[in-house]
C-alpha cells in the first residue's frame, strides 16, 4: 500500500514526509503506456505532489505542479489534493534516451530539458498562489528543493526517485521531504546534514525493504523525531461524464454546432488518465440547447 508518513523533529524545528509510491507510479505507468524514462519523471513530480498536497488544510484545496521543459517530453503535470490523491499525465509519453554515461541510470534531466516548475495552490481564496522558477537540474528533485527555497523561503532537502524493473514496470518509488522551520540551531542544522549524507538512494533503500519510517529514521537520527500522521495515497483521477460535458459546453456554441453538423459520435479522453468518453450526436445536441439557455 501507497502511504506518506509525516514528522517533527528537534522540538518541530524540523517538519518532515517521506513516502512509499510504487502502485500509483505503475497505475500512472499504465494509464500513460509511458517509457521508462517518463515514468521515472511522472513518478517523482507524482510523489512529490502527494507529499505537499497534505500540507494543504482545506478539503477542496488543489495543488498543481507543473514542468515545461525543450527536451523531448516536453513537460508534465501533476495535481494532488489535502487526502493523498493525486493523478498526472506527461505531455509525451514515449521518449526513449539511452542512460546516463555517469551512472547508467534513466536520464530524466535529458528528457525534460531546460525550462520552468511552476507551482499553482488553489486555497480557495479568490486568486491562487503561484510560484514559478527556472529549472536548475530537470531532475524533478533538486529543482522543488530550490523552488521551496527561492519562492516560499524555506530551506528544504528533496530526494525522489523511481526504480524499474527490466520488463519495464515499477519495482519501487518514493521520496521524502525535509523542511527546517525558522529558529532552528545551526547544531541541529549541521546534524541533519550529516545525515542526509547518509542516504545514498532513496529506490535503493525501498527496494531493501526499508519502509518510509525508516528512512524518517535515518533522515532525522538523533534529532528527537514525533510521528504526526501516516496518510494513505494513491493515483486517483476524478474525471466523470459530467466533467467531459461541461468541457463541451465551455467550447461556446459555434464550435458544438459544428460538431453535430459533422454528424458523428466524438471521442474525448482524459489527459489525467486517458479514459475514453463517447459522446453522440443527440446528447451534443442537447449540451447544444443547455448551452442556450
Amino acid at each position: 500500500m501507497d502511504y506518506i508518513v509525516r514528522a517533527a523533529a528537534d522540538n518541530e524545528h524540523i517538519r518532515a514526509f517521506a513516502a512509499t509510491t510504487r502502485e500509483m507510479t505503475e497505475e500512472a505507468r499504465v494509464a500513460h503506456n509511458s517509457s521508462p524514462v517518463v515514468t521515472a519523471a511522472l513518478g517523482r513530480l507524482l510523489t512529490a505532489g502527494a507529499m505537499m498536497g497534505i500540507t494543504m488544510k482545506g478539503e477542496k484545496d488543489i495543488l498543481t505542479l507543473q514542468i515545461k521543459g525543450n527536451g523531448a517530453m516536453g513537460g508534465l503535470t501533476v495535481t494532488a489534493d489535502s487526502q493523498g490523491h493525486v493523478k498526472g499525465y506527461p505531455m509525451e509519453p514515449l521518449v526513449l534516451l539511452p542512460p546516463r554515461e555517469s551512472d547508467h541510470k534513466l536520464d530524466v534531466g535529458a528528457a525534460i530539458g531546460r525550462g520552468t516548475l511552476r507551482v499553482i495552490k488553489d486555497l480557495g481564496l479568490k486568486d491562487p498562489y503561484i510560484g514559478e522558477v527556472d529549472l536548475v537540474t530537470s531532475e524533478i528533485a533538486e529543482d522543488l528543493t530550490y523552488y521551496f527555497a527561492q519562492s516560499e523561503q524555506v530551506p528544504s532537502s528533496v530526494g525522489l526517485g523511481v526504480l524499474m524493473n527490466k520488463d519495464n514496470t515499477v519495482r519501487a518509488a518514493g521520496g521524502f521531504i525535509v523542511q527546517l522551520m525558522p529558529d532552528v540551531s545551526e547544531a541541529t542544522i549541521d546534524r541533519l546534514e550529516d545525515n542526509l549524507k547518509k542516504i545514498s538512494s532513496v529506490t535503493e533503500l525501498l527496494d531493501q525493504g526499508k519502509t518510509p519510517e525508516d528512512i524518517l529514521e535515518m533522515l532525522l537520527d538523533g534529532l528527537d523525531m514525533t510521528i504526526l500522521e501516516t496518510v494513505p495515497c494513491g493515483f486517483r483521477c476524478d474525471c466523470s461524464p459530467e466533467k467531459i460535458e461541461k468541457a463541451l459546453v465551455a467550447t461556446g456554441r459555434e464550435e458544438l454546432q459544428s460538431m453535430i453538423d459533422e454528424g458523428k459520435e466524438i471521442e474525448m479522453v482524459c489527459s489525467f488518465c486517458n479514459k475514453k468518453y463517447i459522446v453522440s450526436v443527440e446528447e451534443l445536441e442537447k449540451l447544444l440547447k443547455s448551452a442556450a439557455r
